[in-house]
């Protein structure tokens, strides 16, 4: 028993020192292979860490070359600059150096002369004194004479734009009496109309015409037509000069068109149709009184509204577009009122009447560039139908 015991003891301390070195090698290769990854990680740390270094020194180096580069440039400006100052220099001194030399040769030249003059030449030198004075004194009453003119030209500048002020001032007086003159015939002429349509009124309510009558009125108001027209033309040219002088420019490109226009009027005018139905079955009011016209006669009217509203508003925007203050009753389309008057199924007086209307409420909406009596379509203003009826109040008898 005590050998088996003594054999068991002794195998067992075998068992357990085969295990001790077991367990003592596996702990040496664990610690082993984690100083292994341990080295790897710095390893690759201290490359990471080199190679950010090389970076950084490249890096560096560009840096300092660029530094290198930007110096070199610079230094290179600096150089080119010197050699222009150097060169500008040398070119300021080669100008003094020149103009030293003929300062040097005018004094030679002059020294040759004088040498001359004490040598004997004593005459010739007078001589050439006394010519060099004739031309001094003749430069000197050249100049004289050049001021003298220059002066006469000055007040004969001041005297020419004295006159076209005077001018101006004249025209402008002209037109202001002619404008008062038109606006007391107007008055006279609208007092002796409402004098005479009275009576013409009770004549007239449902009146025919015959084409001899038609004549006759075509003929009486052509007369009154062509009295107007043979002041058109002077008027024209006082009016034409007077916006050039003011530079309204834009008015008078609109005060061209407006001319153009009346011109056509009365060729139209000589070519007037006659009608077998023409027949007084239209009424309206104005000022109190009655008055009567055929249905030609109404759309007559009707377009005098229309082609003042036109015009007017033509004119209150060529007017702003000018700069020019708002001034519609001196505008020559509402003084004149005939634009369009193209046949005689009115009186001329009437149409201007109804025209002006229309012309104050479009150069009221063209100046201050707003629509509240007309709309404005491909290029063209039209006053609304609406407001057309309630100037004329037309109604069929």
């Amino acid at each position: 028993m005590n050998i088996n015991l003594r054999t068991k003891i002794r195998n067992g301390l075998i068992v357990a020192g085969a295990l001790g070195a077991l367990v003592t090698s596996a702990a040496a290769q664990g610690r082993g292979h984690g100083q292994e990854k341990k080295e790897e990680k710095q390893q690759a740390q201290q490359q990471r860490q080199d190679q950010r270094q090389q970076a950084e020194q490249q890096r560096q180096q560009q840096w300092q070359q660029q530094q290198q580069t930007r110096q070199q440039q610079q230094q290179q400006e600096v150089n080119r600059r010197a050699e222009q100052q150097r060169q500008q220099q040398q070119q300021v001194r080669e100008q003094q150096q020149q103009e030293a030399n003929r300062r040097a040769e005018q004094q030679r030249q002059w020294q040759q002369q004088r040498d001359q003059t004490q040598r004997g030449l004593g005459q010739q030198q007078q001589e050439q004194q006394r010519v060099w004075q004739q031309q001094r004194d003749e430069q000197r009453r050249q100049a004289q004479l050049q001021q003298e003119t220059q002066r006469q030209d000055v007040i004969k500048r001041q005297a020419e734009e004295r006159r076209q002020r005077e001018e101006a001032d004249r025209r402008s007086q002209q037109q202001r009496q002619w404008q008062q003159q038109q606006q007391n015939r107007g008055w006279q002429d609208r007092q002796n109309q409402t004098q005479n349509q009275n009576r013409w009124n009770q004549e007239q309510a449902r009146q025919r015409y015959t084409r001899d009558q038609q004549a006759q009125l075509q003929r009486e108001r052509w007369n009154q037509y062509n009295q107007r027209w043979s002041n058109w033309q002077a008027i024209e040219r006082q009016r034409q000069q007077q916006l050039q002088n003011q530079r309204r420019i834009n008015y008078l490109r609109y005060q061209q068109q407006y001319w153009n226009r009346i011109r056509e009027d009365q060729l139209r005018l000589q070519q007037a149709r006659y009608y077998d139905n023409y027949v007084n079955n239209y009424s309206y009011y104005r000022g109190g009184n009655q008055y009567y016209t055929s249905q030609y006669g109404a759309q007559m009217l009707q377009q005098a509204v229309q082609n003042g509203y036109q015009q007017g508003f033509d004119a209150g925007r060529a007017d702003r577009a000018d700069g020019w203050q708002y001034d519609a009753q001196n505008s020559y389309g509402f003084q004149d009122a005939a634009y369009g008057y193209d046949g005689y199924y009115v009186s001329l007086d009437e149409y201007n009447y109804y025209f002006r209307e229309g012309f104050t409420r479009g150069y009221e909406d063209g100046y201050y560039g707003r629509y509240q009596y007309g709309t404005y379509s491909n290029g063209k203003a039209a006053i609304v139908s609406s407001i057309i009826g309630t100037i004329l109040n037309l109604v069929t008898n």
